[in-house]
């Protein structure tokens, strides 16, 4: 379970990214995290794992502080989060085995991580890892000679192999084009559901937050300003947390689907 309990994060600049959040996700939760740009959804995923520390309040992770957590502890506690990033944080030019090995790496010895040598079960997870996604076969392709959406399921991948609990996920789908999107977001629905992993999506697309997340979030000015079933979004809710804008990000969603 993951808890914010009156947690809030102001940046040096002086910059109010949260304020006053209080909220608790249960282990197996589909949630999406929708607002405008600069509302604090990034900054609320990534206080999860402490890529950003909160300025007051608790974050509770499993019974666990975050916020008191320190050095190795940090690390530890970061084996259990998977983070997808939006520009995928795969190396290119090297295979796709090697980049889902990578997970593996906090856990080698040194002579092991000096060598790059693997064990045989680490890569036995590797490889069922790219099964669960569906890219098996392209275990042995140089990153670079892939689709944007199959680097995305490489990214993923990499997080599973780790057996992560929770996998927070920063726009994953914003540089796919909707065909792709739909396919990669069928992706989390799986190992969502098969695999009881927590997934919280910070995400633009609305109709697609609506289609597949369990939960909705709404920030605005980094304050929470809904927070409940998807199918209890209406028109007014999303019209209060977006400013009255929710058109404009609609039209570009569509203006995206026409290109493609």
């Amino acid at each position: 379970m993951i808890e914010f309990i009156n947690v809030e994060k102001t940046y040096p600049n002086g910059t109010v990214a949260l304020e006053n959040i209080n909220l608790k996700i249960e282990q197996g939760e589909f949630v999406a995290v929708i607002g405008l740009s600069g509302a604090g959804k990034s900054t609320l995923i990534r206080c999860i794992n402490r890529m950003h520390d909160i300025t007051s309040g608790q974050l509770v992770v499993d019974g666990v502080d975050v916020g008191k957590l320190k050095g190795k502890q940090i690390r530890r506690f970061r084996r259990r989060i998977g983070m997808i990033f939006q520009s995928f944080n795969l190396v290119t030019r090297t295979s796709v085995i090697n980049n889902v090995l990578v997970s593996f790496v906090p856990d080698l010895p040194l002579w092991r991580k000096s060598l790059g040598i693997f064990t045989v079960e680490q890569k036995i997870k590797a490889l069922d890892a790219l099964d669960k996604v569906g890219i098996l076969d392209k275990a042995y392709i140089r990153v670079d000679q892939l689709s944007g959406g199959q680097q995305q399921r490489v990214a993923l991948a990499r997080t599973l192999a780790q057996n992560p609990d929770i996998i927070l996920a920063d726009e994953p789908i914003a540089s796919l084009d909707p065909v792709t999107s739909k396919l990669v977001m069928d992706d989390f629905k799986k190992v969502n559901k098969e695999m009881n992993i927590s997934v919280i999506m910070n995400i633009h697309h609305v109709e697609v937050a609506l289609e597949y997340a369990d939960r909705i979030i709404g920030v605005r000015k980094g304050e929470i300003v809904f927070d409940g079933e998807a199918a209890l979004v209406t028109q007014e809710l999303l019209d209060e947390i977006y400013g009255g804008k929710v058109d404009e990000v609609k039209s570009s969603l569509e203006e995206s689907v026409a290109y493609v």
